[in-house]
Order: C-alpha cells, then structure tokens, then sequence
C-alpha cells in the first residue's frame, strides 16, 4: 500500500465511540488487541440507552476504557491525553444531521467546530501520531458534477451541518502543517447498517414499513443517495489508519446511487410489507444526489466496499427485527 506505515502501539482514542459508526470501529479495534478510549458525551440527541446498549460488549475488553465528557472541555481533554499518551485519535464525535442544524446552528458551530478545534489544540501539545477526522459527502452541497470528487469544489454547502464539516477540514490543515500531524479526512457517504441512528432515514423508514405507520417520502421519488454499508466505512478507517499521507481527503463511499423510490421498494421486499407514503416537499438543506468518486480511496487504501443495497438493507432489517423483540423500549 503506498505510504503505509505500521500503526503506533500507543493507545487510540475514539471519540463518539458509542455511537453509530463509532461503537462498530471499537469493536473492530478491539478485536485487533488495541488500546482503545472511548469518549463520548451521551447526549440526548436519541436516546443515550441506545448508546449504552451499543458499547455493552466493549466493557469485556480489559484493553477498553470508556469516558462520558464533552470534546469542548480543555480540562478533560489534556487530562486524558496526558493519562494516555495517544498515538492515533479518530475524531468522529459531532453533533449530526442536516434538518437539526438548520434549526440550532450554534449548537452545531460550537460541537462541530470548537470542539474540533480544542481536540486539534490539545492533539498539539502531545506528540499525536496520526489524526482522522470523519467529514461528511455533505460538504458537496448540491454539486452538478457526478460523481463528486475530493478535488471538486467544496464552497457552497446548503446546510449548517455541511459548513461545519467543511470547517473542520480547514482547521486540520494547519495543526497537521505546523505540528507534523499525518491527517486524513475521510467524506463518509450516508453510512448504514446495524446500530443506524433512529432518525436516519432507513432506520426510520424500516421502523415505520414494519409497524405499518406512514411514511414522510419527500419529493417525487427521484432523489439519490450513495449509501454505504457500516462494515465499508469500518474499513477505510482502518486502512486510513496505517497511511503516511500527511494531509488527504478521502471519500468513502459505495459508488452505487440509490433512488428514494428504489430504497423504498427494497425495504418492502426486505420486510414483506407495503409502505404507506405519505408524499411531502423536499426540505430545505437536503441535497438532491450524492455519489462517491472512490477511485484515490482505492488505489490508496485498497478501498473496496463489498456490501451492495439490497444485501445490507437485508441485513439492517434482521438486525432491527431482533432489536425490536429483546429491546421494545429502545426500538419499539
């Protein structure tokens, strides 16, 4: 792999390791005899049980420590980094989603850029080997070139939450000049799989086909997204993780744009229902497409996701299915 290089053998720090991705890229670091702190805050963006219920299998691991804290404190970061000595953090702790930053777009400035910010000033001051930052394909906008390209313009994001990303790429760019960081900034692509965020639209539109509940389906049908299996994003990071680039932009992806209309169709095939659509206009800060040009990620990080639509959709819906009988109160 150009550019690789072994991975330090000083712990990783995970922030928003209880979350969504972030629980899934624990358990595989783990599993690898890694390291690993966990820092989250456990807000209540959903309900942090899920969040717990995530993680339950990490407290098995004497090489796992968990730390409830917020990003935004100076305090707590320079205590644990100087507790810890991190060789790798992988930042993907963020306030998400781009209709709720529309309507709290301060929140979303303080979390998503501050706190970025005070990691990035604390990773400074502690000889941090290698730094990974979770971006967003959010940060396009409404781009006209397909697909959307690491070197495409990034100026016009149509949401806060696609500002903010932006802005912690910019903020990388600096530390990992001035302080000799190695630091890779990875666009995920609309990520799914098991342990989705409940708001997210398959988590949402499964749970609401299952229980037989109308269906907000936006548009007319035509809208795309380039969704992308969890188990897919898992690897990139870890490849990103054992790269010398020193300052690179990746985006992950499937490749593969899917249309509203279509995921509809495989979640009625996935689940055996009929989804009752209940159809509305496209809100504002939604972008119309997606689509990842994979191909540095490729010849880079032999990036090769193998999860295709209706496969992973199969799989989110066992997963939710066996959610809903052992943990109603959290999935019901």
């Amino acid at each position: 792999m150009p550019g690789s290089t072994l991975i330090s053998n000083r712990p990783i720090l995970v922030t928003g390791g209880a979350g969504f991705i972030g629980s899934h890229l624990v358990d595989s670091l783990l599993m690898q005899n890694y390291t690993v702190v966990s820092l989250d805050n456990l807000n209540d963006y959903y309900n942090p049980e899920i969040k717990q219920l995530n993680m339950r299998s990490h407290r098995d691991f004497e090489n796992f420590t968990f730390v409830e804290g917020d990003i935004r404190s100076h305090e707590l970061l320079e205590s644990i980094f100087t507790s810890y000595n991190f060789g790798t953090v992988i930042h993907l702790a963020a306030m998400a989603g781009v209709r709720p930053s529309l309507e709290n777009p301060l929140l979303y400035t303080d979390v998503n850029i501050n706190g970025t910010q005070q990691l990035l000033e604390t990773m400074s001051r502690h000889n941090v080997q290698k730094f990974i930052f979770a971006s967003s394909s959010s940060v396009y906008g409404n781009n006209e070139k397909t697909p959307f390209s690491e070197d495409d313009s990034v100026d016009f994001q149509i949401s806060h939450y696609g500002g903010t990303k932006k802005m912690g790429e910019i903020l990388c760019y600096p530390y990992s000049h001035l302080f000799n960081i190695p630091t890779t900034c990875l666009r995920f692509f609309t990520v799914y799989g098991p342990r989705q965020r409940p708001e997210m639209a398959i988590h949402k539109f499964v749970r609401k086909v299952i229980r037989e509940e109308s269906l907000p389906f936006f548009g007319d049908g035509t809208t795309s997204r380039d969704y992308t299996y969890v188990d897919d994003i898992i690897a990139g990071i870890l490849a990103s993780m054992t790269t010398d680039d020193g300052f690179i932009v990746y985006n992950l992806g499937n490749s593969e744009p899917i249309k509203l209309s279509e995921l509809v169709q495989i979640i009625e095939e996935k689940t055996g229902k009929t989804a009752n659509l209940d159809k509305r206009d496209i809100p504002a800060g939604d972008v119309l497409r997606t689509y990842a040009d994979i191909n540095r990620a490729k010849q880079r990080l032999d990036y090769d996701p193998q999860t295709h639509m209706a496969e992973g959709i199969g799989k989110f819906v066992e997963w939710y299915l066996e959610k809903l009988e052992t943990h109603p109160e959290l999935y019901g």
